[in-house]
């Protein structure tokens, strides 16, 4: 007969569902002690894909992770933008910690030049942290349940390879599909400030949504369109090679 095993939360990489898990894992600090709070670990997550939900551009949803950011471009790791819908502020990613030197701009042409870049920028190691926009290419449905899964799921084990942090940011109508990300976060911009639900973490969901206030928040991380001809200092953009076919498929 098998022993009986009294405190199953003794055993290595067990947690209960309605408590946050406590296994040791790398993480990074936000920067916001509330959001750090609701976190499994105690911070952004690191050496997995996480995605951010949110409509509109500008509210926030690159400075809420400054700290992770921060942290992650350190050791001269590199911070790759990936589909960006417009140009990183210089000005706004150097006022957070971020060596502009240390950032790379990709611009792919299509869904699978960009997914392709998000995972061998991830695998690579030489990333710290991949931010990847994929716009209308991952809607909810079928498809995200099906091949979109699958690519999704190659940037979870990318990740975790290179040790890099991954974000993915989708619409709020990407909630309901399923994802193979241990972390997804639901933003929304609310009388000057941000706010944040957690539906999925190691744990229990956060209903109730955490407030960010804009005095505690970094001025956009894209370019102003009322600047977008005055000059900035540069960032790395990069020329992204083409995909070999069978990594396209």
């Amino acid at each position: 007969m098998r022993p009986c095993v009294e405190d199953p939360a003794r055993i290595p990489g067990v947690w209960r569902g309605g408590e946050l898990e406590r296994a040791p894992r790398e993480v990074a600090p936000t920067g916001h002690a509330a959001l750090d709070r609701e976190l499994p670990g105690g911070g952004w997550p690191v050496g997995t894909l996480s995605e951010v939900l949110h409509d509109g551009v500008g509210i926030g949803e690159v400075g809420f992770l400054c700290g992770a950011l921060a942290a992650a471009s350190r050791e001269g790791r590199l911070i790759a933008w990936i589909g960006a819908p417009h140009l990183p502020y210089a000005p706004a990613l150097a006022a957070i910690g971020l060596a502009l030197e240390r950032c790379v701009v990709i611009e792919p042409a299509h869904r699978e030049d960009a997914l392709w870049a998000a995972e061998q920028s991830l695998r690579s190691g030489a990333c710290g942290a991949v931010l990847l926009w994929l716009a209308n290419a991952l809607p909810g449905g079928d498809r995200s349940q099906g091949g979109d899964y699958a690519w999704l799921r190659r940037l979870q084990m990318a990740a975790e390879a290179g040790r890099s942090m991954a974000v993915l940011y989708r619409s709020t109508a990407a909630e309901s599909a399923s994802t193979p990300a241990h972390l997804r976060v639901v933003l929304s911009a609310a009388a000057g400030a941000l706010e944040l639900r957690i539906p999925k973490r190691r744990g229990p969901p956060l209903v109730q949504p955490i407030r960010i206030e804009a005095s505690h928040r970094p001025r956009t991380a894209f370019l102003p369109q009322t600047e977008k001809t005055a000059p900035q200092p540069s960032l790395v953009r990069a020329d992204l090679p083409r995909p070999h076919p069978r990594l396209a498929a």
